[in-house]
């Protein structure tokens, strides 16, 4: 950072997580918010005015107040030249739209900026590397595995609450060498918690993203034929803690044909750690410890989790009554940037995924996209994913080559 300049970050998006994110950093520094969504900026802006924005946290403990915080962001905008600004870039929009705001800021980013994808999803790095081209070796990306909070807008663009907070989230930086300052900065950002942990590579978060597991398992679980029947419900179901026997046990079989994967890549090659890849009830474990008062099962995980309280399933009211909103982002975002990178990998490594099959099948159809066909990863709109199929990789020699993982004969397996 330069000397008399103030500490300056992005914050992109408008969504829930983006403007918790802008009240939280607005407090001690310079903050701008970024939106090249519609007119969102626009609208962020005039619903704020003079005003500043208010945080609530809910505390843990029971009885005790919640904390309130009081903020206002530097600037709400929608120009991508503010990147020139920018120490750190926080993205907290949709992973569809990381590929726009890379571009974007691309030609205004000075060398050394941190940009932080939360969550990074699945291939997040491929695609920062992709539109960034030669001037991604002078930034320090960051892909962080899931937001660190459970939050919702109170009053869309002047209030917001943190429902509960992780107790700790995995990243890793490329290149390794700025690991040490880059987590140190982004730690300041987000405060003691959650710890900000470093994993040994983007692969290894790609594979851990909960996202493509729980999202499209659960509205699979709530909403495909065998279980539903089509017609309206009188209230908006549970989404965490209203999972049932038979849903956790499509969460179960889609973890283990995810950690089966894992187990392959690292046999073929020699040394890569893909250890932050751990099942889904591990994550819980990881970070919400403390937060669930039953954690026996994955299935208690999810019931019991308090950061978790009151959320419900996307839903459209008709007449009173509710009908799924199967367009959502749990199926339109973390099936083509989640789940089909993991099935993708999984066909490279000849990996059977036989639940993987039967929720993507089922998902495909409900965002009206051609993407699995016969079990093969070949539809015709496999290239609006990030499965490796999408950019033309089919072996596991490319796959490595575009992953930079290289694992030399006999010897360890380095990631660059």
């Amino acid at each position: 950072m330069a000397e008399g300049h103030d500490f300056t970050v992005l914050v992109c998006g408008g969504g829930n997580a983006a403007q918790v994110a802008c009240g939280m950093f607005s407090h001690r520094y310079k903050t701008i918010a970024v939106s090249f969504f519609a007119d969102e900026a626009a609208k962020w802006k005039a619903a704020l005015g003079s005003s500043d924005f208010e945080l609530t946290l809910m505390p843990l403990e029971e009885g005790a107040t919640p904390k309130v915080i009081k903020s206002k962001p530097h600037d709400i905008t929608n120009d991508p030249k503010v990147a020139a600004q920018a120490d750190a870039i926080i993205l907290v929009v949709p992973s569809f739209a990381h590929g726009e705001y890379f571009e974007k800021f691309a030609p205004y980013m000075k060398p050394g900026t941190i940009v932080a994808t939360m969550p990074a999803r699945s291939g997040g790095d491929l695609v920062f590397n992709k539109m960034l081209g030669d001037k991604a070796k002078d930034m320090i990306f960051c892909g962080f595995e899931t937001l660190p909070w459970a939050c919702r807008f109170t009053e869309w663009g002047k209030k917001a609450t943190i429902l509960g907070i992780k107790n700790s989230i995995i990243g890793a930086v490329t290149p390794p060498s700025k690991t040490t300052y880059a987590m140190a900065t982004l730690q300041g950002l987000v405060g003691v918690t959650p710890w900000l942990q470093e994993s040994p590579n983007n692969l290894g978060i790609s594979m851990r993203n909960p996202g493509m597991i729980v999202h499209p398992g659960v509205m699979y679980g709530r909403w495909n034929p065998e279980v539903w029947d089509g017609k309206p419900k009188d209230s908006k179901p549970l989404f965490y803690q209203g999972v049932d026997d038979y849903t956790a046990n499509v969460l179960e079989q889609m973890t283990k044909e995810a950690q089966a994967t894992c187990r392959k890549m690292e046999e073929l090659c020699p040394g890569l750690s893909l250890k932050d890849a751990c099942t889904l009830q591990q994550w819980y474990m990881d970070c919400y410890d403390g937060q669930m008062s039953d954690t026996s099962s994955l299935k208690a995980c999810m019931n019991t989790n308090k950061a978790y309280d009151g959320l419900t399933h996307p839903c459209k009211e008709e007449g009173g009554k509710f009908m799924p909103d199967l367009k959502y982002r749990y199926l339109a975002e973390d099936v083509p940037t989640g789940l089909c990178f993991a099935k993708g990998l999984a066909e490279i490594l000849e990996v059977p995924t036989p639940m993987m099959d039967k929720v993507m099948t089922w998902a495909q159809g409900c965002i009206d996209l051609e993407i699995l066909i016969d079990g093969k990863m070949c539809g015709k709109d496999i290239a609006q994913t990030r499965a490796p199929q999408g950019v033309g990789i089919t072996t596991l020699k490319a796959f490595k080559t575009a992953a930079k993982i290289d694992c030399a004969e006999g010897g360890s397996c380095v990631v660059s």
